[in-house]
Order: C-alpha cells, then structure tokens, then sequence
C-alpha cells in the first residue's frame, strides 16, 4: 500500500504552526494557499517557530481578505517597532479566488478558517486557509469511529502479514 505524501513532510516547507482541531471541528470543503503582509518583528517571531492558529478567521471585507485573531507574539529583541499580538493581516490572494471565497462564505454554516502557518522553500510566509462547514457533536464521534476502525483493520492486515512471513 503506498504512503499519502503529506504536505508537511515536504522538505521545501518549514511548519510554523498547525490548527490541528480544525480537521476535527469542520468539514473542510476546499483549500486554498495565500501569502501575508507581515511587519519585520513578525517575521521574526515566525521565524522562531511561535504562533497560534487556534481563535483565528479570515473575512472578506471591501474586497479584500483579512485574517484575524491570530497569535504572533512579539519579537523578544524588538523595540519600539514591535508589532500588536493579535491585528489584523492582510493575505495576499487573487480576485477571483476572494470573490469565489466571499460567495462561498455567504453561505449558512460556512465559515473560513487558517489550517497551517509556514515558509515555503522561497522564505516567504504562507498561510493554508480552508472554507469550512462546521460538523455537529454526532458528526464528530462518526469522524473519531472512522479513524479508529480503519487504524484496527490496517493493524489486523499487518498482523496476518507477519504471520505468513514467519
């Protein structure tokens, strides 16, 4: 059975911070990578691995998309130029993908979340956002199930492999 590649295995990209309960709270409907307008203190603070995607949104706002509530702390060594923990920033997309976005987003139930924070192979910060529909409790325990069978049987196949080996 082949291995999935994973995108955060990928050598050209360095992971700064992952919003893990993402995947588990939201259907994640479709994907989109973006850059974003950052102030050189948060560049910084990236750099040093720290960040947290947890609160955070993106809304589309006069055109534009605009990522909110996400934690970069300020820069240790910074000085007066330190930049606010949690304001706004402005992520770099095409029109059409901000239109097909808003449209999408209009939607009830539908929301945009950030699911990765990282530098690709050019240096540069890259945000993975994700439209998104939020599950129900019963939608998570169907998820949880699922993950938990599929991990018995790939055990039990293993299993039954080593024993015609040996």
């Amino acid at each position: 059975m082949a291995k999935q590649k994973n995108k955060d295995k990928d050598p050209g990209r360095k992971l700064v911070a992952q919003h893990k309960k993402a995947r588990h709270d939201y259907h994640i409907l479709d994907t989109y990578e973006c850059g974003l307008v950052l102030s050189g203190t948060e560049v910084k603070s990236l750099r040093q691995g720290r960040a947290s995607l947890v609160d955070g949104f993106v809304h589309i706002d006069g055109g534009e998309a605009w990522l909110h509530n996400v934690h970069i702390p300020e820069y240790a060594q910074g000085t007066w130029t330190n930049h606010a923990a949690r304001r706004k920033r402005k992520l770099l997309m095409h029109r059409a993908e901000i239109d097909k976005l808003d449209a999408k987003s209009q939607e009830s139930g539908h929301t945009v979340v950030p699911l990765a924070l990282y530098f690709n192979k050019d240096g540069r910060a890259k945000v993975e956002i994700a439209l998104a529909k939020g599950k129900k409790e019963y939608d998570k325990r169907q998820t949880l199930r699922e993950q938990q069978d599929r991990r018995e049987a790939e055990r039990a196949v293993s299993a039954a492999r080593r024993r015609q080996r040996g």
